[in-house]
């Protein structure tokens, strides 16, 4: 079952993917090469660093923007990449220190010019003064930033300075309150999970307290996921592979049960076109949402293929 799973996979991202994920793809299942997945990256990357062009494809906007550099990022960590110095690692490190689509305490999670450009309701922002006032994506930039700036650098006490301000704004907050515009959401769980992660591998002291981050996360991630499975059918719900996609990871214990039955839901759901449904859409630009949506089903492929893999069905 699973291999019939995984050979529809396969057939939908050739037939659909981009040519990022295809790479994306032949680096995990095929033998293929970082450096492919690197060069389609770059594609994405403009001059002063960030990343634009619907690299997160449900927003067309070509400019450079935080949350498109933090797919980047999120890329960049999938493949297992770590060399600082490489030009799109640089480019990255530059653009978070240029202070663009930055304001002091937060870098903007919607950029006023997403307007200009196809893309989904939630991107869409009047002006950068609205709806930037949350930790999504700032805590994962940070947490970029301590990973990989210079640790000698401005832009590496900056990042210590927002991880700082992100710990303490999460350790007072209230994640099992529904209305928490600080926790209520697993996007923003997300950039502390990875927040987390990148200050452990820093190898860093005295940021703030990993334990207690730690420990936080671990109850909000149960939190988090859905439990009522019935609802994963129609609802944008949280699944465990929002946070992990491995019985390695700190979360799993916690999780097991339901963490297992994703496999199966993964392998149940899946269309025979070799995809799987994708639980939102755009109240706009209907030509470009038919577009998008296949991009947003080439990359769920890869994500589930990496999750029944990390969870051992592969």
């Amino acid at each position: 079952m699973v291999n019939s799973t995984f050979n529809k996979a396969i057939n939908f991202i050739y037939r659909n993917a981009r040519p990022l994920d295809i790479a994306r793809w032949q680096y995990h299942f095929e033998n293929g090469s970082r450096e492919a997945v690197l060069t389609a990256l770059a594609a994405y990357q403009n001059e002063d660093g960030g990343f634009g062009h619907a690299l997160e494809p449900d927003a067309w906007n070509p400019h450079s923007a935080p949350i498109q550099t933090w797919v980047a990022m999120e890329i960049l960590r999938e493949i297992g990449f770590t060399d600082s110095s490489h030009p799109i690692m640089q480019g990255i490190l530059t653009y978070l220190a240029s202070g663009q689509e930055f304001a002091g305490k937060y870098w903007f999670n919607t950029i006023s010019s997403n307007k200009h450009f196809p893309h989904a309701s939630w991107w869409h922002n009047e002006s950068e003064d609205s709806g930037n006032d949350n930790y999504n994506p700032t805590a994962y930039l940070a947490g970029f930033i301590i990973r990989f700036a210079d640790k000698d650098s401005d832009l590496f006490k900056l990042g210590q300075r927002i991880a700082k301000e992100a710990f303490d704004a999460y350790m007072a907050s209230d994640f099992t309150h529904v209305a928490d515009g600080l926790l209520g959401d697993m996007h923003i769980a997300l950039c502390y999970v990875r927040l987390l992660e990148y200050t452990e591998e820093a190898d860093v002291a005295n940021i703030f307290d990993v334990s207690e981050l730690k420990a936080k996360l671990r109850k909000q991630v149960k939190h988090s996921i859905t439990q009522n499975t019935a609802e994963w059918e129609t609802g944008y719900i949280c699944k465990p592979s929002q946070f992990f996609n491995s019985c390695d990871s700190i979360f799993y214990a916690d999780n097991k049960e339901i963490a297992d039955y994703e496999c199966e839901y993964i392998i149940k759901t899946q269309f025979d076109d070799g995809s799987w449904n994708i639980p939102w859409g755009w109240a706009d630009y209907s030509e470009e949402w038919a577009v998008t949506k296949n991009w947003w089903k080439g990359n769920g492929s890869i994500l589930n293929m990496l999750y029944l893999k990390g969870m051992g069905k592969l």
